[in-house]
């Protein structure tokens, strides 16, 4: 991947602009400073190589060089999707398991914000906020996908069984470009949809640990029965006592009970 290829790939796609980089700290980083200075919406920051990426609780995502996927994208909601700002990372996964379900694999999504294949993790998603006073004004929804197998942490540096698109699908593989055209265009038609009722159902039928005894770890660890989704994305569990527990976004992880 390089600019030119990704500049041709992308030319059948209507974004707000490009920045592209073959190696960066972040793209969350840079996309944050582009949107304060003005960026418009649907702006896109690509590296082919990541060196102090981020995840959810300070976790750590690398990419490198040659191996993976490393975006954010830059969006400025419109009045009428405010309210719904929190399905935002599910529109995020849905796209990445769409692009993933096209060249026949199964994916899952691990709530909130990984997308596994075979049970293992091969993309994450972090979305950051630039707010102008109390409103919102931007968000960056930074994903990061492991194509390649060179892409895939050593086992020892790994909180979550990990995989490539490259390891599931155990044949000739996309160019990264292609696949990062599938996502964008699946995030723009589920775009249009954020603030309908299609897209919770969609993203619940693609939870990984439906009907399964998890135990969601934050503050106060809870285990109970993962039962679906709320309507703004938040987890539904049922606990030892038959009673339903809503679980919204924060400093949450997600495993199968032992």
């Amino acid at each position: 991947m390089n600019e030119n290829s990704l500049r041709k790939k992308l030319s059948k796609l209507e974004h707000g602009g490009l920045r592209y980089f073959d190696s960066i700290g972040s793209t969350n980083d840079e996309a944050l400073a582009w949107a304060t200075a003005g960026a418009p919406d649907f702006s896109l920051v690509v590296a082919d190589e990541q060196t102090q990426g981020r995840g959810r609780l300070d976790r750590k995502w690398f990419t490198p060089q040659g191996s993976g996927l490393a975006l954010s994208l830059i969006l400025r909601p419109p009045d009428s999707h405010l309210p719904h700002l929190s399905r935002t990372v599910g529109l995020a996964a849905i796209s990445i398991a769409d692009s993933c379900s096209w060249l026949g694999l199964n994916p899952q999504i691990k709530w909130p914000n990984d997308i596994l294949l075979n049970g293992k993790k091969a993309a994450g998603i972090l979305i950051e906020t630039v707010w102008s006073g109390d409103k919102v004004d931007s968000l960056v929804v930074g994903m990061g996908v492991n194509v390649n197998k060179a892409s895939v942490p050593p086992a020892d540096m790994l909180q979550f069984p990990a995989t490539s698109i490259e390891d599931e699908l155990g044949k000739s593989m996309p160019a990264r470009e292609d696949i990062l055209l599938d996502i964008l265009s699946a995030f723009l038609r589920w775009r249009e949809k954020i603030d309908t009722d299609e897209l919770v159902p969609t993203w619940e039928r693609l939870l990984a640990f439906r009907g399964e005894q998890v135990q969601v770890t934050g503050e106060v660890p809870i285990t109970g029965e993962l039962m679906g989704l709320e309507s703004d994305g938040s987890l539904l569990l049922r606990d030892a006592n038959n009673n339903s527990v809503i679980i919204r976004y924060g400093d949450v992880s997600l495993r199968p009970a032992a």
